[in-house]
């Protein structure tokens, strides 16, 4: 296999001027409107509750909206990526919209290392996120590590069910890719991205694993963790089969015909037991 941190991290520094640039990121509102959240977060608050006064990571931050947004609910922030083009983003984000949030450059894996060991009390991990990691079980290791005795982990991310859709199949939902974690990556040549951008992308190509839903769960239960809440949601943050899904008042996508039929997102919290 090659590089997946050098493959992925190519396709992220491609995008990322791209998302910023994007109307779908709203970036400009940030700094317009010291009250504005990230789509995602604003889903995310009945399930998260206060956050106020805690110290937080969050994995896998991108160009660092969602970093943003908890900064904003009172969460004292650190966001992480791998992707020093995204970095760049999310930290002319932060001085636009006053945000006082640190950002360091780092893969997952590293995060303990990267951060000096330091620990905290949330652990937050965005949706889109877990599909770049090839082993749910270090990454789990990842969060124990970074979290204090009786801290929280947050994961709301793309269903495993539906990342096991072939999208290209436009006439049925159908299953093209597996379910479960495989030790070889889906290698696929994407060329474009998931919001609205008429850039042209030289480096498209990516390197993802799917984790099951029980292969995350029974990770951080072998580390002793408390699971506190799963929820499985029937929307997503982007139009995932394009041409089949409706935009709902929220922002999030839906099957249009029998949205009963497949769960597209799902919320997993969890507490890290005191040992």
């Amino acid at each position: 296999m090659d590089d997946y941190l050098a493959v992925n991290r190519a396709n992220w520094d491609e995008r990322a001027p791209a998302h910023a640039a994007s109307p779908d990121y709203q970036l400009d509102r940030f700094a317009a409107d010291p009250e504005h959240l990230s789509g995602v977060v604003r889903y995310d608050r009945p399930l998260l509750g206060d956050v106020s006064g805690l110290t937080g990571i969050h994995l896998q931050c991108h160009i660092g909206t969602d970093t943003v947004s908890l900064a904003r609910l009172g969460a004292r922030m650190t966001g992480l990526d791998l992707s020093p083009a995204s970095l760049d983003e999310a930290r002319r984000l932060a001085t636009a919209a006053g945000a006082d949030v640190d950002f360091v450059e780092a893969d997952t894996y590293s995060a303990p290392q990267a951060l000096g060991g330091r620990t905290f009390d949330l652990v937050y991990t965005g949706i889109g996120a877990l599909c770049w990691l090839p082993d749910i079980d270090r990454w789990a290791a990842v969060v124990d590590d970074l979290l204090v005795p009786g801290g929280r982990l947050f994961v709301r991310e793309g269903h495993p069910m539906l990342w096991a859709i072939d999208e290209t199949v436009e006439d049925a939902v159908t299953v093209g890719y597996p379910y479960f974690e495989t030790p070889d990556p889906l290698d696929l040549e994407e060329p474009g991205t998931y919001v609205e951008s008429d850039v042209e992308f030289v480096h498209n190509r990516g390197l993802t694993w799917n984790h099951g839903l029980g292969e995350t769960v029974t990770a951080l239960l072998a580390r002793g963790f408390e699971l506190t809440g799963l929820a499985e949601h029937r929307s997503v943050p982007w139009e995932a089969l394009p041409g089949r899904m409706v935009r709902d008042e929220m922002g999030e996508w839906s099957l249009t015909e029998h949205p009963e039929r497949l769960p597209l997102s799902y919320t997993l919290q969890a507490r890290k037991r005191a040992r």
